[in-house]
This record gives structure tokens, C-alpha cells and sequence, in this order.
């Protein structure tokens, strides 16, 4: 199972993005089921409203809840709980609310492996970043 980050989301969509080229690429690739989480896609909706992109973002809204485009995980209540610990224990960090629940997630169901361009996945130390 593949952990996929906003960034991955995001790459693979938008082609004016630096790293484009290789998100869809990869996933094309890819044999392995994708993995995301309600707030990686609340991140990504909300990243392309930000750019103007309201269209797209309800039709890639409707790809994550109709479509099954991958295997969505809901945080609980104790798991947002451990978020914000992790949040605030590494405050010398510029991860976001969102990376340290990716982070909690990850170790918690023993995913090593996340599609993603976003350095803070290095920085976790127990992800391994693909492409």
C-alpha cells in the first residue's frame, strides 16, 4: 500500500507543476493499491480552490468519493489527539497539521512507502518517498 500525499495529488494533475512529469508517470506505473487520508484530501480540495481551480476540485472531489481513485482513511478522535503531540513535540519543524497526521497514520498501520514531492515525508525518517 502507497501513502499518497497532497503533492502527489496535486503533481500528477496539474501539468504546469515541476514535477509533473514524473507523478503521472509513476502512477501509470504503479501496481500497488493508493492510500490517503480525509485530511490529505481536504489539503488537496482545498489547494486547488485556493488556485482558482473550483471546478476541478469537485470533480477530483468526486474521483476520491465515487470513483475509489484510492482507499480513504478517516482520523479518529485519539488519532487527531496524537496529530497535534506530534504537532507540538517537533515545533522546530515546518510540518504542517496535515504532514504530522500523515505521519501518525503512516506508523500506525506500518506504511513505509508514500507518493509524495514533499520533503517533510524524508524528514518523518521512517517513509520511504517514490517516485
Amino acid at each position: 500500500m502507497i501513502f499518497v500525499d497532497t503533492s502527489g495529488w496535486f503533481d500528477s494533475i496539474v501539468s504546469t507543476d515541476v514535477d509533473h512529469d514524473d507523478a503521472p508517470q509513476w502512477i501509470q506505473s504503479n501496481d500497488e493499491p493508493l492510500f490517503t487520508t480525509d485530511y490529505i484530501i481536504d489539503e488537496t480540495l482545498t489547494l486547488f480552490r485556493a488556485r482558482g481551480e473550483v471546478n476541478l476540485a469537485i470533480q477530483i472531489a468526486e474521483e476520491f468519493f465515487h470513483n475509489q481513485l484510492a482507499e480513504i482513511y478517516f482520523l479518529t478522535e485519539s488519532e487527531i489527539r496524537k496529530t497535534f503531540e506530534i504537532f507540538s513535540s517537533f515545533s522546530d519543524k515546518d510540518w504542517s497539521f496535515t504532514d504530522c497526521s500523515s505521519k501518525v497514520i503512516c506508523e500506525k498501520l506500518d506504511i513505509t512507502h508514500a507518493f509524495s514531492f514533499d520533503k517533510h515525508f524524508k524528514q518523518f525518517g521512517t517513509i520511504t518517498v517514490v517516485p
